[in-house]
């Protein structure tokens, strides 16, 4: 979360009146960072991740875990430590290496809810494979840091979700009463937001815009003793406090779903994302195209979200219940009623799947962009005008389709070109899987691609695992030319298969079938199918060709073993060995090696079913429970006992102990790692 602005926000309806000219002020910025930064070129390669926590307060005295909502005190605790703004020395790696140079402490964030932190690094790592050994430790240290400022019964703990928030009773501490004016929530109260201006107003502005609440709906796990027809227990129809009350009696709570109703039940989830800077635009849009249809294979690996509001959910991931709890889109916009007062019908939410590839490389096929894409043709013209190429200027007329929906009055008085802010209004709050990130106005940093998908993971070795791995596909695309295109439909229908329960294995994502760019080799006509030796080499004098035959010969569906281990037949051959290949192909030391293995280890049998995903060891620890009835219900007993075993896995990782003996599948999720 980037710096919070303050001024007077508009609530939605004056808000609405000047969304047109935020947009207008929001284009001429982008054209003054286009025109400036176009030509940048040889930025570092650097990159960054973002590790979310939750804030609980456990004792194994007090019967109940709850949300702490300290969020401010905590922050400013940190903010007031004197040591915190020096250099450190962070610890050793796990193999014993040693940082060079001291570098700053990692920071802290606020996040929409007021029991969230937000970590990253002191400063961006690069991409020398030595520093990336480093991630995890720094990762391990974040954690110890926010520990020393929170309370002795407070924990930073790394779940997507509190397993209980929004359920009947004490669920936070302190505890509010529920049905507040911003959210008007059956089951969550308006504290739980942070309460800087900027989320309230988000949170209103949406409600407002949508003409009701968000209506985020999962459906039930159906166990033995689960009553069906299913109806969520924790609904009110009886309430009468706000207009939108009504919802729930004209049908937004249907039968077989845990109903929620705020902002809170998504913006409340936890995750891990990484930032790549490139070392031009073109490098960075190319990243871009290929990490795309890499979004939904990492969220089924990552799966970790088996559990809303107290109840076991018949899906294992976060991701469509944020794009519901934020889906300000109203009924005309939503195809519900005719266009009337609408531009036009936006079949998505503002977070959701990507909806657009940038690159203009040759290999990418009309038939791979969305038929169906809805772009501001005035927009894309005035950035046509201004120089911009047409497959970027689409990008940012379809994500200029949306509403600015927070506006401060102050900002509206001057446009500053020297700002971006006015396109930020927009461009940070489309949350697609993928973020195509411009140069600051003051053209400090290069172009920058954002991976968004995946879950947060229980351990600080995993986050690592999971962010290197990142690193190293993208050094694996860009040095062996990897061409990963699929229809983006075939992307929006994959993030759809990764919210199945246990999808990482039961499931089959459609993929492409050769990632290597057909050459003609001499004398023959063949293509060649094989990384180049060394793993790098100069394209200056060789283009990929365009693709020629049937699209649909160019991908197939495959498990996500088969895309992450290689498929049996050797048709496919897998992401880890491509890794495998290309740190063949560079100079690595055997013990940088060697760890950097035991992150692709965990990956390698996590896809293949060795180890499970925490949404399964989550799962699984629930239905093993004494306290569990068999009837999807979570309760406060099961719950402490979940978060109680999260806090000692974390505990035992940070004294550097192994987690046999911790029981209930630890070692199916971790191993021997």
């Amino acid at each position: 979360m980037g710096l919070l602005a303050l001024g007077t926000a508009l609530d939605w309806p004056d808000a609405k009146t000047k969304a047109h000219h935020v947009r207008a002020w929001g284009i001429k910025q982008l054209l003054e960072i286009w025109n400036k930064a176009k030509v940048k070129e040889r930025d570092a390669m650097l990159w960054g991740d973002e590790v979310e926590y939750l804030v609980v307060t456990y004792s194994k005295d007090d019967p109940k875990v709850l949300l702490s909502l300290r969020q401010a005190d905590i922050l400013a605790a940190l903010a007031g430590d004197k040591d915190l703004a020096k250099e450190v020395t962070p610890p050793a790696s796990p193999g014993g290496t040693k940082p060079k140079d001291k570098y700053p402490s990692p920071v802290f964030h606020p996040e929409f809810g007021r029991f969230m932190l937000e970590a990253t690094p002191g400063k961006p790592w690069g991409i020398d494979f030595k520093e990336l050994l480093h991630v995890e430790p720094d990762m391990k240290l974040r954690r110890a840091i926010a520990k020393d400022h929170m309370l002795p019964n407070e924990y930073p703990i790394t779940l997507t979700t509190f397993p209980r928030i929004g359920s009947p009773g004490v669920f936070t501490e302190p505890h509010y009463s529920v049905s507040g004016p911003k959210l008007r929530s059956q089951f969550v109260p308006d504290e739980i937001a942070n309460p800087h201006i900027r989320f309230p107003t988000l949170a209103a502005n949406i409600r407002s815009r949508r003409g009701r609440k968000v209506q985020v709906n999962v459906p039930v796990f159906r166990d033995e003793n689960t009553p069906w027809p299913w109806k969520d227990p924790t609904v009110n129809y009886d309430l009468h406090n706000w207009p939108e009350d009504d919802d729930v009696r004209n049908g937004a709570a249907p039968d077989n779903f845990i109903h929620m109703d705020a902002m809170a039940f998504g913006m409340g989830s936890c995750c891990l994302q990484i930032t790549f800077q490139a070392k031009n635009i073109t490098e960075g849009r190319k990243m871009y195209d290929q990490l795309s249809p890499l979004g939904p294979i990492l969220l089924a690996l990552t799966a970790a979200t088996p559990i809303y509001k107290g109840f076991l959910a018949d899906t294992d991931v976060r991701w469509n219940q944020i794009s519901k709890a934020v889906d300000d889109r109203t009924a005309e916009e939503l195809g519900e009623k005719p266009l009337q007062n609408d531009r036009w019908r936006i079949p998505k939410s503002r977070y959701a799947s990507n909806s657009t590839y940038i690159s203009e490389d040759p290999r990418l096929r009309e038939e791979y962009l969305d038929p169906n894409l809805v772009i501001d043709p005035e927009i894309k013209q005035q950035l046509l005008d201004g120089g911009m190429d047409d497959r970027l200027a689409t990008h940012f007329a379809h994500l200029f389709i949306r509403d600015p929906i927070v506006i401060f009055n102050e900002d509206l008085e001057v446009l500053d070109l020297s700002k971006t802010d006015h396109f930020e209004n927009i461009q940070s709050t489309n949350w697609q899987h993928m973020r195509f990130k411009p140069p600051p106005a003051d053209n400090n940093i290069g172009w920058r691609v954002e991976f968004r998908p995946m879950e947060i993971q229980i351990t600080d070795f995993e986050n690592a695992a999971f962010s290197v791995f990142m690193v190293l596909i993208t050094r694996v695309i860009l040095s062996f030319d990897l061409n990963f295109y699929i229809p983006i439909t075939k992307v929006d229908e994959n993030m759809e298969t990764a919210h199945k329960r246990d999808a990482v294995l039961q499931e089959k994502f459609w993929f492409r079938r050769n990632l290597f760019s057909s050459r003609p080799s001499r004398g023959s006509g063949s293509g060649t199918n094989t990384p180049r030796s060394g793993g790098g080499g100069s394209r200056a004098n060789s283009r990929p060709p365009s693709p020629v035959g049937p699209v649909e010969d160019e991908y197939k569906l495959m498990t996500v073993n088969e895309v992450i281990n290689g498929d049996e037949e050797g048709e496919f051959p897998g992401l880890i060995p491509l890794v495998e290949s290309y740190l063949d192909s560079v100079n690595v030391d055997v013990a940088t090696r060697c760890q950097l293995a035991r992150y692709l280890d965990l990956i390698r049998k996590r896809a293949n079913g060795e180890l499970w995903t925490a949404a399964r060891w989550i799962r699984e620890f629930v239905k093993g429970h004494e306290g569990y009835r068999r009837d999807s219900v979570v309760s406060e007993e099961v719950n402490k006992d979940l978060v109680g075993k999260v806090i000692e896995i974390g505990e035992r990782e940070a004294r550097g102990e192994g987690f046999k003996g911790l029981g209930r599948g630890v070692e199916k999720l971790l191993g021997g790692f």
